[in-house]
């Protein structure tokens, strides 16, 4: 993916990005090495507080400046659809016990971050009101 990612971009522009595939709990650079990372459609895979403030704190340890994540909220109708569908499948015992995706409370999210050591500095739906997708642009304290 990074591969053609770089391939099928303008030559001016990759020529100012270094793609790096590491693992988001432990990334393999040191401190304030980066100005930013960019994490798209990896969070809302992570379903366990814990888990997402592992990889929130070595984003915070990593960039030097912001971050830049994907990840599905709530309050919005493709979210209150997909939790009346789960909730149909868990009535109907279709739904087993592994589940892969999640959507999180805003409120949560945005502590997260906060507790993480970022500031929100933006927040942008993908179809406002419609759709699950969130990206925020956040900024290291």
């Amino acid at each position: 993916m990074l591969s053609t990612a770089c391939t099928l971009r303008d030559p001016d522009i990759v020529k100012r990005v270094k793609p790096l595939q590491t693992s988001a709990f432990n990334i393999s650079l040191p401190n304030n090495s980066v100005d930013t990372i960019f994490s798209m459609r990896l969070l809302h895979h992570i379903g366990e507080a814990e888990n997402r403030m592992t990889m929130l704190r070595e984003f915070h340890r990593v960039t030097r400046e912001t971050v830049i994540l994907s990840l599905w909220v709530d309050g919005n109708y493709k979210s209150w659809r997909r939790s009346r569908q789960e909730a149909a499948r868990r009535a109907s015992g279709r739904q087993g016990e592994y589940q892969n995706r999640f959507v999180l409370h805003c409120a949560t999210a945005e502590s997260e971050f906060l507790s993480a050591g970022f500031a929100i500095e933006e927040r942008i739906d993908f179809i406002p009101l419609y759709a699950m997708w969130r990206v925020y642009l956040l900024r290291k304290l």
